[in-house]
């Protein structure tokens, strides 16, 4: 059984990791945390902010000691980002040390989701809807190795705040 004390929400952006995260963690007591929102207080600067002025490897290198301290949280949920799982030993990381729980959709649902938000998003910037599709596509593909590698995993269509807390027994 995996330690319920930390969960990490993981799963492509647009996959809805923080909505669902602040409410998951309302309706158990427990503390919220936006991986992301984290890594731009640390850093003192927006997430966007860091891609541009350093560059991804730069922010993936400050992700993970992020990530790490959040390993001494107690009763928390962490919302992480789309890439988190993907770099370092992080998947392996969350996994021994919290639950996982991937959040699947298909690029279809990802691109209604993410296609207004390309100009908050880094790694989107710029792509039009056709570039936006493939993008999600090949990355959703490079990734899922990883966010497979979860404890659970839920589907389109099992993603609910009631369907999440009776498969973990949150």
């Amino acid at each position: 059984m995996p330690d319920i004390s930390r969960i990490y929400l993981i799963g492509f952006m647009g996959s809805g990791k923080t909505t669902l995260g602040k409410e998951l963690a309302r309706t158990i007591g427990y503390g919220f945390v936006d991986l992301d929102e984290l890594i731009a207080e640390k850093a003192g600067k927006p997430v966007t902010d860091i891609f541009r002025d350093d560059g991804e490897t730069a922010f993936r290198v400050l992700e993970q000691k992020t990530l790490t301290d959040t390993l001494t949280r107690q009763k928390v949920v962490v919302a992480t980002g789309g890439g988190t799982p993907c770099y370092f030993n992080n998947m392996a990381l969350m996994n021994d040390c919290g639950t996982t729980i991937y959040l699947c959709y298909s690029v279809k649902t990802l691109l209604f989701h993410l296609n207004d938000e390309t100009h908050k998003r880094p790694l989107l910037s710029g792509k039009k809807p056709v570039e936006l599709a493939e993008y999600i596509q090949v990355m959703l593909n490079e990734r899922e190795h990883f966010y497979r590698q979860a404890h659970f995993i839920f589907k389109e269509s099992e993603i609910g705040l009631a369907q999440i807390r009776l498969r973990t027994g949150l």
